[in-house]
Protein backbone atom coordinates (compact mmCIF):
# COMPACT_ATOMS: atom_id res chain seq x y z
CA UNK A 1 0.00 0.00 0.00
CA UNK A 2 1.70 3.27 -1.09
CA UNK A 3 -0.62 5.77 1.38
CA UNK A 4 0.79 4.70 5.11
CA UNK A 5 -1.04 5.76 8.26
CA UNK A 6 0.31 8.57 10.08
CA UNK A 7 -1.66 8.88 13.28
CA UNK A 8 -3.95 6.35 13.38
CA UNK A 9 -2.26 2.78 13.79
CA UNK A 10 -5.45 0.71 13.07
CA UNK A 11 -5.47 1.87 9.46
CA UNK A 12 -2.66 -0.45 9.39
CA UNK A 13 -5.35 -2.55 8.07
CA UNK A 14 -6.87 -1.93 4.97
CA UNK A 15 -10.56 -2.69 6.36
CA UNK A 16 -10.07 -0.38 9.00
CA UNK A 17 -9.78 2.60 6.24
CA UNK A 18 -12.56 4.73 6.04
CA UNK A 19 -15.11 3.25 4.25
CA UNK A 20 -15.96 5.36 1.03
CA UNK A 21 -12.01 4.78 0.11
CA UNK A 22 -10.43 2.32 -1.74
CA UNK A 23 -10.82 -0.24 -4.74
CA UNK A 24 -14.15 -2.02 -3.71
CA UNK A 25 -14.21 -6.07 -2.68
CA UNK A 26 -16.33 -7.90 -0.77
CA UNK A 27 -16.30 -6.49 2.74
CA UNK A 28 -13.01 -4.74 1.78
CA UNK A 29 -11.12 -8.40 2.15
CA UNK A 30 -8.15 -9.11 0.45
CA UNK A 31 -7.90 -9.57 -3.32
CA UNK A 32 -6.50 -12.74 -4.27
CA UNK A 33 -5.84 -14.34 -8.05
CA UNK A 34 -4.52 -17.39 -6.46
CA UNK A 35 -6.04 -20.16 -4.15
CA UNK A 36 -3.65 -20.98 -1.61
CA UNK A 37 -3.74 -19.71 2.17
CA UNK A 38 -7.37 -18.90 2.08
CA UNK A 39 -10.58 -20.45 4.15
CA UNK A 40 -13.40 -18.78 2.82
CA UNK A 41 -13.64 -17.52 -0.59
CA UNK A 42 -15.76 -14.78 -1.81
CA UNK A 43 -16.73 -15.26 -4.88
CA UNK A 44 -19.14 -13.14 -7.47
CA UNK A 45 -20.86 -15.23 -10.72
CA UNK A 46 -22.29 -12.36 -12.90
CA UNK A 47 -24.76 -14.60 -15.10
CA UNK A 48 -28.24 -14.22 -15.46
CA UNK A 49 -29.11 -16.45 -18.68
CA UNK A 50 -31.24 -18.95 -16.48
CA UNK A 51 -34.05 -15.74 -15.62
CA UNK A 52 -37.42 -16.84 -17.12
CA UNK A 53 -38.66 -13.13 -17.07
CA UNK A 54 -36.63 -9.81 -15.77
CA UNK A 55 -32.80 -9.90 -16.37
CA UNK A 56 -30.18 -7.29 -14.53
CA UNK A 57 -28.60 -10.19 -12.40
CA UNK A 58 -25.45 -10.39 -14.02
CA UNK A 59 -24.56 -6.72 -12.63
CA UNK A 60 -25.59 -8.26 -8.72
CA UNK A 61 -21.83 -9.04 -7.79
CA UNK A 62 -20.38 -5.43 -8.57
CA UNK A 63 -23.76 -3.56 -6.98
CA UNK A 64 -23.27 -6.16 -3.74
CA UNK A 65 -19.60 -5.98 -3.12
CA UNK A 66 -19.95 -1.70 -3.84
CA UNK A 67 -22.31 -2.05 -0.82
CA UNK A 68 -20.98 -4.38 1.70
CA UNK A 69 -18.04 -1.60 1.53
CA UNK A 70 -20.16 -0.18 4.00
CA UNK A 71 -20.09 -3.18 6.89
CA UNK A 72 -17.31 -3.38 9.69
CA UNK A 73 -15.15 -6.35 10.70
CA UNK A 74 -17.64 -7.33 13.66
CA UNK A 75 -20.90 -8.63 14.11
CA UNK A 76 -22.54 -6.64 16.97
CA UNK A 77 -24.94 -9.04 17.21
CA UNK A 78 -23.20 -12.37 17.70
CA UNK A 79 -19.66 -11.46 18.81
CA UNK A 80 -18.38 -13.35 15.55
CA UNK A 81 -15.15 -11.61 13.67
CA UNK A 82 -15.12 -13.73 10.61
CA UNK A 83 -11.98 -11.90 9.52
CA UNK A 84 -10.42 -13.18 12.23
CA UNK A 85 -11.36 -16.07 13.06
CA UNK A 86 -10.74 -17.74 8.93
CA UNK A 87 -8.57 -16.40 6.42
CA UNK A 88 -11.59 -14.69 4.20
CA UNK A 89 -10.45 -13.57 -0.01
CA UNK A 90 -12.37 -12.29 -2.54
CA UNK A 91 -11.62 -14.54 -5.33
CA UNK A 92 -13.45 -11.89 -7.80
CA UNK A 93 -15.60 -13.42 -10.48
CA UNK A 94 -16.12 -16.75 -12.03
CA UNK A 95 -17.28 -14.54 -14.95
CA UNK A 96 -18.43 -16.68 -17.86
CA UNK A 97 -16.52 -17.20 -21.90
CA UNK A 98 -19.47 -18.70 -22.88
CA UNK A 99 -22.70 -17.30 -21.14
CA UNK A 100 -25.38 -17.69 -24.35
CA UNK A 101 -25.28 -21.26 -24.24
CA UNK A 102 -27.22 -22.13 -20.70
CA UNK A 103 -25.50 -25.37 -19.95
CA UNK A 104 -22.36 -24.79 -21.36
CA UNK A 105 -21.89 -22.04 -18.84
CA UNK A 106 -23.12 -23.88 -16.01
CA UNK A 107 -20.29 -26.12 -17.03
CA UNK A 108 -17.48 -23.51 -16.61
CA UNK A 109 -19.11 -22.26 -13.35
CA UNK A 110 -18.80 -26.34 -12.13
CA UNK A 111 -15.19 -26.32 -13.26
CA UNK A 112 -14.33 -23.36 -10.98
CA UNK A 113 -16.03 -24.08 -7.99
CA UNK A 114 -14.22 -27.44 -8.37
CA UNK A 115 -10.91 -25.90 -8.16
CA UNK A 116 -11.60 -24.04 -5.41
CA UNK A 117 -13.13 -26.72 -3.26
CA UNK A 118 -10.61 -28.96 -4.26
CA UNK A 119 -8.34 -26.47 -2.52
CA UNK A 120 -9.70 -26.77 0.32
CA UNK A 121 -11.81 -23.09 0.46
CA UNK A 122 -15.21 -22.95 1.74
CA UNK A 123 -17.19 -20.78 -0.76
CA UNK A 124 -19.62 -17.90 -0.77
CA UNK A 125 -21.15 -17.17 -4.02
CA UNK A 126 -23.08 -13.90 -4.86
CA UNK A 127 -25.37 -13.98 -8.15
CA UNK A 128 -26.40 -13.78 -10.50
CA UNK A 129 -29.49 -15.69 -11.21
CA UNK A 130 -30.65 -18.48 -9.18
CA UNK A 131 -29.78 -21.45 -12.01
CA UNK A 132 -25.60 -20.90 -10.35
CA UNK A 133 -26.56 -22.86 -7.26
CA UNK A 134 -26.85 -25.94 -9.26
CA UNK A 135 -23.02 -26.04 -10.91
CA UNK A 136 -21.90 -25.06 -7.07
CA UNK A 137 -23.92 -27.87 -5.41
CA UNK A 138 -22.13 -30.09 -8.43
CA UNK A 139 -18.35 -29.40 -6.38
CA UNK A 140 -20.01 -28.78 -2.65
CA UNK A 141 -21.58 -31.83 -2.92
CA UNK A 142 -18.85 -33.99 -4.69
CA UNK A 143 -18.39 -36.26 -2.02
CA UNK A 144 -22.41 -37.06 -1.29
CA UNK A 145 -25.45 -35.24 -0.43
CA UNK A 146 -25.82 -31.89 1.34
CA UNK A 147 -28.48 -31.02 3.42
CA UNK A 148 -29.58 -26.98 2.54
CA UNK A 149 -31.17 -23.98 4.08
CA UNK A 150 -32.90 -22.42 1.33
CA UNK A 151 -34.76 -19.19 2.04
CA UNK A 152 -36.86 -17.83 -0.86
CA UNK A 153 -40.31 -16.57 -2.35
CA UNK A 154 -39.97 -19.54 -4.63
CA UNK A 155 -39.19 -23.15 -3.95
CA UNK A 156 -37.24 -23.63 -7.40
CA UNK A 157 -38.00 -27.24 -8.15
CA UNK A 158 -39.95 -26.61 -11.06
CA UNK A 159 -38.90 -28.57 -14.44
CA UNK A 160 -38.72 -27.72 -18.00
CA UNK A 161 -39.66 -24.30 -19.09
CA UNK A 162 -39.81 -22.65 -22.56
CA UNK A 163 -37.24 -25.71 -23.81
CA UNK A 164 -34.75 -25.85 -20.63
CA UNK A 165 -34.59 -27.30 -17.57
CA UNK A 166 -31.86 -25.61 -16.20
CA UNK A 167 -33.50 -22.36 -15.67
CA UNK A 168 -33.30 -20.12 -12.34
CA UNK A 169 -36.69 -21.98 -10.98
CA UNK A 170 -35.68 -25.26 -11.27
CA UNK A 171 -31.91 -25.92 -9.85
CA UNK A 172 -32.89 -27.88 -6.46
CA UNK A 173 -35.08 -30.38 -8.52
CA UNK A 174 -32.14 -30.66 -10.49
CA UNK A 175 -29.89 -31.46 -7.40
CA UNK A 176 -32.03 -33.78 -5.91
CA UNK A 177 -31.95 -35.88 -9.15
CA UNK A 178 -28.12 -35.46 -9.16
CA UNK A 179 -27.99 -36.43 -5.93
CA UNK A 180 -26.15 -33.68 -4.84
CA UNK A 181 -28.96 -32.66 -2.48
CA UNK A 182 -30.67 -34.51 0.41
CA UNK A 183 -34.33 -33.90 0.38
CA UNK A 184 -34.85 -34.87 3.90
CA UNK A 185 -32.48 -32.44 4.67
CA UNK A 186 -33.73 -29.46 3.20
CA UNK A 187 -35.92 -26.39 4.05
CA UNK A 188 -37.18 -24.26 1.80
CA UNK A 189 -38.39 -20.93 3.77
CA UNK A 190 -40.51 -17.69 3.08
CA UNK A 191 -42.16 -19.45 -0.24
CA UNK A 192 -45.28 -17.30 -1.49
CA UNK A 193 -46.82 -16.20 -4.40
CA UNK A 194 -48.78 -16.69 -7.47
CA UNK A 195 -48.54 -19.47 -9.66
CA UNK A 196 -50.32 -20.68 -12.89
CA UNK A 197 -49.79 -24.49 -12.13
CA UNK A 198 -51.32 -25.54 -8.69
CA UNK A 199 -48.40 -27.97 -8.57
CA UNK A 200 -45.92 -26.18 -9.21
CA UNK A 201 -43.89 -26.75 -6.15
CA UNK A 202 -45.23 -30.48 -5.85
CA UNK A 203 -41.56 -31.74 -6.59
CA UNK A 204 -40.66 -30.07 -2.89
CA UNK A 205 -43.28 -31.70 -1.11
CA UNK A 206 -43.22 -35.17 -2.70
CA UNK A 207 -39.33 -35.52 -2.32
CA UNK A 208 -39.78 -35.09 1.37
CA UNK A 209 -38.37 -30.88 1.80
CA UNK A 210 -40.14 -29.15 4.57
CA UNK A 211 -42.01 -26.07 3.18
CA UNK A 212 -42.52 -23.82 5.16
CA UNK A 213 -44.71 -20.86 3.38
CA UNK A 214 -44.92 -17.38 3.88
CA UNK A 215 -48.06 -17.66 6.29
CA UNK A 216 -46.40 -19.94 8.45
CA UNK A 217 -43.74 -17.66 8.84
CA UNK A 218 -45.76 -15.05 9.76
CA UNK A 219 -48.10 -17.02 12.16
CA UNK A 220 -45.21 -18.78 13.92
CA UNK A 221 -42.23 -16.41 13.45
CA UNK A 222 -38.43 -16.62 12.82
CA UNK A 223 -38.15 -18.13 16.01
CA UNK A 224 -40.12 -21.45 14.68
CA UNK A 225 -38.38 -21.15 11.38
CA UNK A 226 -34.81 -21.09 12.40
CA UNK A 227 -35.98 -24.49 15.01
CA UNK A 228 -37.63 -26.16 11.95
CA UNK A 229 -34.27 -25.12 10.03
CA UNK A 230 -32.14 -27.08 11.99
CA UNK A 231 -34.37 -29.95 13.19
CA UNK A 232 -34.71 -30.83 9.07
CA UNK A 233 -30.75 -29.60 8.68
CA UNK A 234 -29.42 -32.02 11.92
CA UNK A 235 -25.63 -32.37 12.16
CA UNK A 236 -24.47 -33.15 8.65
CA UNK A 237 -22.57 -30.70 6.31
CA UNK A 238 -25.34 -28.10 4.78
CA UNK A 239 -25.47 -25.69 2.16
CA UNK A 240 -27.19 -22.18 2.58
CA UNK A 241 -28.97 -20.32 -0.82
CA UNK A 242 -30.42 -16.79 0.00
CA UNK A 243 -32.50 -15.38 -2.69
CA UNK A 244 -32.92 -11.66 -1.96
CA UNK A 245 -36.64 -12.09 -3.17
CA UNK A 246 -37.73 -13.61 -0.31
CA UNK A 247 -37.43 -9.74 1.50
CA UNK A 248 -40.37 -8.24 0.85
CA UNK A 249 -40.23 -6.20 -1.91
CA UNK A 250 -40.45 -2.83 0.58
CA UNK A 251 -36.91 -3.60 1.23
CA UNK A 252 -35.35 -5.47 -1.99
CA UNK A 253 -37.31 -3.83 -4.87
CA UNK A 254 -34.32 -4.63 -7.26
CA UNK A 255 -35.17 -8.11 -8.26
CA UNK A 256 -36.27 -10.14 -11.12
CA UNK A 257 -39.10 -11.95 -9.76
CA UNK A 258 -40.43 -9.84 -6.48
CA UNK A 259 -43.35 -11.45 -4.85
CA UNK A 260 -45.68 -9.21 -2.01
CA UNK A 261 -45.80 -10.17 1.81
CA UNK A 262 -42.44 -11.04 2.45
CA UNK A 263 -39.68 -11.34 5.03
CA UNK A 264 -38.42 -7.74 6.22
CA UNK A 265 -34.76 -7.50 6.47
CA UNK A 266 -34.36 -7.73 10.39
CA UNK A 267 -36.54 -10.88 10.24
CA UNK A 268 -33.94 -12.55 8.08
CA UNK A 269 -30.91 -10.82 9.85
CA UNK A 270 -32.80 -12.66 13.33
CA UNK A 271 -33.51 -15.94 11.20
CA UNK A 272 -29.94 -16.59 10.09
CA UNK A 273 -28.12 -15.79 13.37
CA UNK A 274 -30.35 -18.31 15.28
CA UNK A 275 -28.55 -20.94 12.71
CA UNK A 276 -25.48 -20.61 14.44
CA UNK A 277 -23.67 -24.38 14.75
CA UNK A 278 -25.10 -25.78 11.66
CA UNK A 279 -22.38 -27.58 9.67
CA UNK A 280 -22.28 -24.84 6.38
CA UNK A 281 -19.99 -25.98 3.92
CA UNK A 282 -21.01 -23.02 1.52
CA UNK A 283 -23.46 -20.23 0.83
CA UNK A 284 -24.87 -18.08 -2.05
CA UNK A 285 -26.68 -15.08 -2.13
CA UNK A 286 -28.51 -15.01 -5.30
CA UNK A 287 -31.32 -12.95 -7.62
CA UNK A 288 -29.86 -9.28 -7.08
CA UNK A 289 -30.70 -6.81 -9.76
CA UNK A 290 -29.45 -3.09 -9.50
CA UNK A 291 -31.77 -2.18 -12.58
CA UNK A 292 -34.67 -2.58 -10.69
CA UNK A 293 -33.12 -1.38 -7.48
CA UNK A 294 -34.06 1.94 -5.32
CA UNK A 295 -31.42 3.97 -4.08
CA UNK A 296 -29.45 0.54 -3.71
CA UNK A 297 -31.70 -0.78 -1.10
CA UNK A 298 -31.56 -4.59 -2.26
CA UNK A 299 -27.96 -4.03 -3.16
CA UNK A 300 -27.29 -2.85 1.26
CA UNK A 301 -29.33 -5.69 2.46
CA UNK A 302 -28.10 -8.17 0.46
CA UNK A 303 -24.72 -7.14 1.58
CA UNK A 304 -25.67 -6.75 4.83
CA UNK A 305 -27.30 -10.77 4.78
CA UNK A 306 -23.70 -12.21 3.07
CA UNK A 307 -22.09 -11.00 6.52
CA UNK A 308 -24.58 -12.99 8.46
CA UNK A 309 -24.15 -16.11 6.17
CA UNK A 310 -20.01 -15.58 6.03
CA UNK A 311 -20.57 -15.04 9.58
CA UNK A 312 -22.21 -18.46 9.93
CA UNK A 313 -19.65 -20.38 7.74
CA UNK A 314 -16.91 -18.93 9.87
CA UNK A 315 -17.99 -20.70 12.56
CA UNK A 316 -18.43 -23.47 11.46
CA UNK A 317 -15.23 -23.86 9.31
CA UNK A 318 -13.61 -22.99 12.95
CA UNK A 319 -15.57 -25.94 14.45
CA UNK A 320 -14.15 -28.14 11.89
CA UNK A 321 -10.77 -27.37 12.16
CA UNK A 322 -11.39 -27.85 16.21
CA UNK A 323 -13.19 -31.62 15.32
CA UNK A 324 -10.09 -32.29 12.84
CA UNK A 325 -7.30 -31.78 15.52
CA UNK A 326 -3.85 -30.37 14.84
CA UNK A 327 -1.92 -31.15 11.51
Amino acid sequence: MIKQPEKYQDFRDPQAHPRYTGIATFFRAPASQTLQDIDIGLIGVPFDGGVTNRTGTRHGPRAVREQSTLLRRINSATGVAPFRDARVRDLGDCWLEQPYELQTAQAEIERFYRQVTAAGIVPLSVGGDHSISLPILRAVAARGPVGMVHIDAHCDTGDDYMGSRFHHGAPFRRAVEEKLLDPARVIQIGIRGTTNDPDLWGFSQRSGMRVLPMDEFQDAGWHHAAAEARRVAGSGPVYLSFDIDSLDPSQAPGTGTPEAGGITALEALRLLRALRGLDFVGGDLVEVSPPFDVGNLTSFNGASVLFEVLCLLAEAWQARQGQQGPG
